[in-house]
């Protein structure tokens, strides 16, 4: 599916990408779930989430994490606190950082607390998207906050895009688990 342009693409797309994410999920091996992560081997995987992410639990607090960035700019700007998508001192630059501070904050946490924690955090973004009308989500400019994209864009990267990379992830894994490496 391209990449949702409409509040009615949005949620759609959301929740059938979250749907299959929790689909495959359901689908993982015992083998899948303890072997952890390895994609060392595979030239084409050299950003640093291929290394960060050792196992689904890590995936899944990953998502939780962005989630709640949306949960908490979106509200307080809408309340008239000025507030950065991404918190200080963490730029669009460094946000790499946040990514390992955000893995390091969730070492020991379970794969179980994770998935609740996924679970309520996608139905509270999808209640607040529900919130705007398309124009709001989709019309550039509505928001003086969101500058130059539209607000729906942070909603399609949070949600179905998120879990779209999330899937491609854990279909690598697979592969590797499979293949072994």
């Amino acid at each position: 599916m391209a990449r949702p342009t409409t509040k009615a693409d949005l949620m759609e797309a959301a929740e059938n990408n979250y749907a299959e994410l929790k689909k495959f999920m359901e689908s993982m091996t015992e083998q899948e779930l303890s072997t952890p992560f390895d994609f060392s081997k595979d030239e084409k995987k050299k950003e640093a989430h291929w290394q960060r992410d050792k196992d689904l639990k890590d995936i899944l607090v990953h998502l939780y994490e962005w989630h709640q960035l949306t949960l908490d700019w979106v509200p307080s700007n809408q309340r008239g606190e000025a507030k950065s998508f991404l918190p200080k001192p963490y730029t669009w630059k460094t946000y790499g950082q946040m990514n390992m501070f955000f893995w390091k904050k969730h070492q020991n946490t379970t794969l179980e607390e994770a998935k609740e924690m996924l679970e309520r955090s996608h139905r509270e973004i999808m209640q607040l998207a529900e919130r705007f009308s398309n124009e709001e989500l989709f019309a550039k400019g509505v928001f003086d906050w969101v500058g130059n994209s539209a607000l729906g864009s942070y909603f399609v990267s949070n949600t179905s895009s998120h879990y779209a990379w999330a899937l491609k992830k854990l279909k690598a894994h697979r592969k590797n688990c499979k293949t072994g490496g």
